[in-house]
């Protein structure tokens, strides 16, 4: 069954990514298909709920910087020694996110649960 672009672009104004079409006019008939096919993959009303909840969990904690490692400065030994401790963490299924701002990328930041 044949999708038609005007459907397609029905169903995403229903969840405000009608941009996701932007370039359309531009691919080849493939390139066409494929886009339909990945938006019609796409669970929109699963993502909504997902997105609503985020915005509704409210975390108790303190946002601020936490203390880092110039990675400049580690010894061989010391970045073997944190980097067992990535891939553990990682294998555990632990991890944490960190957001910088420019200026930062000499830092390495770590975080211990």
């Amino acid at each position: 069954m044949e999708i038609n672009y005007l459907s397609i672009n029905n169903k995403l104004k229903e969840y405000g990514q009608e941009h996701l079409l932007k370039f359309y006019n531009e691919l080849n008939e493939i390139g066409k298909q494929e886009l339909i096919d990945n938006i019609l993959n796409v669970d929109f009303e699963q993502m909504k709920m997902l997105y609503g909840n985020i915005n509704n969990k409210q975390e108790e904690g303190e946002i601020g910087q936490i203390p880092y490692i110039n990675k400049e400065e580690l010894s061989r030994e010391e970045l073997n020694y944190y980097n067992k401790i990535g891939i553990e963490t990682i294998k555990n299924g632990e991890y944490a996110v960190v957001t910088m701002a420019g200026g930062q990328r000499n830092k390495t930041w770590t975080y211990r649960a």
